[in-house]
């Protein structure tokens, strides 16, 4: 009798279910036994029950099994990750390439160069953008100027304010010297203060008469 295909979906009565995971578990293990003999294969095999039961065949060590399949999806994860990493850096080269060959032809373009390709509505955007750009360079200029005068205003103001100060310095000195050459008595003023005839009198007020000619 021929056996029939089992359809490949869950099986819904529990009892059918139990008895076809048994059977089939129990084919798994001794072909994993099996593949590892035969081949001399590391292989390793985990099953858990519908409720929760572990099932496991190792030909060699579970956990060294684990600990190398571990380490080679690592390495298939950063090989993997390498090849996508490459393949982005490429994409992101080829795309800068484009905006600095867009960025070459625009600077040519306002630089007036390389304008047969044009049409009559690329250059009218051209004019715009110059006009735009003159604009922005007369502002800024202008702002420039502007600052530049005021620091002049400041330094012009600070200039006059010093050359005040130094002449009210200079004619305070020139009070102070007239002032001090007044004070000066000259020598030939003071001998002329000193010399005074001095004459002494005796007797009655009105009859006064130099001492000298009583005596002769």
């Amino acid at each position: 009798m021929v056996r029939g295909k089992t359809e490949m979906k869950r099986i819904e009565n529990a009892t059918s279910r139990q008895v076809t995971f048994s059977k089939r578990r129990n084919g798994l293990l001794k072909k994993a036994f099996e593949l590892s003999v035969l081949c001399d294969a590391e292989v390793a095999l985990i099953v858990f029950s519908p409720r929760g039961k572990l099932y496991e065949f190792s030909s060699s060590s579970m956990q060294k099994t684990i600990d190398r399949y571990k380490a080679h999806s690592k390495d298939r994860i950063d090989e993997r990750g390498g090849e996508q990493n490459i393949e982005q850096l490429s994409l992101e080269s080829a795309s800068l390439s484009k905006k600095i060959e867009h960025l070459e032809a625009s600077k040519q373009k306002l630089l007036g160069q390389n304008l047969d390709s044009c049409s009559a509505e690329e250059l009218q955007q051209l004019e715009g953008k110059l006009e735009k750009s003159l604009q922005n360079i007369r502002g800024r200029k202008t702002q420039l100027l502007d600052e530049q005068i005021l620091l002049l205003k400041e330094k012009e103001k600070m200039l006059l304010k010093e050359n005040m100060t130094l002449r009210e310095k200079c004619k305070l000195q020139s009070q102070l010297q007239l002032a001090a050459s007044k004070e000066v008595v000259r020598p030939e003023d003071n001998a002329q203060h000193m010399d005074v005839e001095t004459e002494l009198y005796i007797g009655w007020p009105g009859r006064h008469r130099p001492m000298a000619e009583k005596d002769n």
